[in-house]
């Protein structure tokens, strides 16, 4: 957990104003300040955690759920055709606060967005031999 209190923790704690639209004693959700699209929703644990990493099971389990419950929600409220989810997971993933949120955006058709797979930029190109490296090493240090 972060020494000095990021924004989202002020939030949660109610010293900075914003659009709640769900909270739990653990979770807190409100409309992104700067929205990509109507509705675009974060989804926050009250305390700090970095990384996904970081985060103790039954906050994950509970984030995770409160996203699950929330989409449908949210693309009613807005009238959206679909949503992106998306988790900025460390700073070089573009991850602006230190603090794990996870961003519902809602989707129109014809909105211009393109899919998660036009965040990352030029994809490698990777032989056989180093995909099945790759996925020895994930692997072999999965602690799940």
């Amino acid at each position: 957990m972060s020494e000095d209190p990021t924004i989202f923790e002020q939030i949660a704690a109610g010293d900075i104003p914003a659009r709640i639209v769900h909270e739990t004693e653990t979770i807190v959700a409100f409309l992104d300040a700067n929205p990509l699209a109507p509705g675009h929703t974060l989804v926050i644990p009250r305390d700090a955690y970095t990384k996904l990493g970081d985060l103790p099971d039954d906050v994950a389990t509970e984030l995770w759920a409160t996203v699950q419950s929330l989409t449908p929600t949210i693309e009613t409220a807005v009238d959206a055709d679909a949503t992106t989810i998306g988790v900025n997971n460390g700073s070089a993933a573009g991850q602006e606060v230190p603090h794990v949120h996870i961003h519902i955006i809602p989707r129109f058709d014809d909105d211009g967005g393109g899919p998660i797979h036009a965040t990352a930029g030029a994809r490698p190109e990777l032989s056989d031999s180093e995909l099945d490296t790759i996925a020895m090493n994930i692997e072999s240090t999965a602690d799940l």
